[in-house]
């Protein structure tokens, strides 16, 4: 598993932030002045949707982690100041999640996300 030179962020961080019950640990990784562009079937690459700072990035954790379901880190790799990972979510129904990220670091906190995600419809 990686981990960002001379920082607390690692693969193990991130998985408990992401497969944790609470939009609290996820958060805690993410910088005060991090930046989210998501993009889906909503949020076409030309208007992505941009979340600016925790307070932003915490309404929306908040939201996800409110939900009935489950969420696996699938795969990250760490370079430098550089991630990139996939997870998984599923909801008891069936439906399912996948998104796709890539971050970059600073000071062992997420700056800047990108991610890319799609749902069973």
């Amino acid at each position: 598993m990686g981990s960002a030179a001379g920082s607390a962020f690692d693969t193990d961080t991130l998985r408990q932030g992401i497969e944790g019950t609470t939009a609290a640990t996820l958060l805690r990784l993410y910088a005060d002045d991090a930046e989210i562009r998501v993009i889906d079937r909503n949020s076409q690459p030309s208007h992505p949707k941009i979340l600016r700072g925790r307070d932003e990035i915490g309404a929306m954790l908040d939201d996800v982690y409110s939900r009935d379901m489950t969420h696996k880190l699938e795969n990250c790799v760490i370079q430098g100041d550089s991630a990139a990972f996939s997870e998984s979510c599923a909801y008891p129904d069936g439906v399912r999640v996948l998104a796709e990220s890539m971050i970059t670091l600073r000071d062992g906190k997420i700056s800047e996300q990108i991610m890319i995600q799609a749902w069973d419809e």
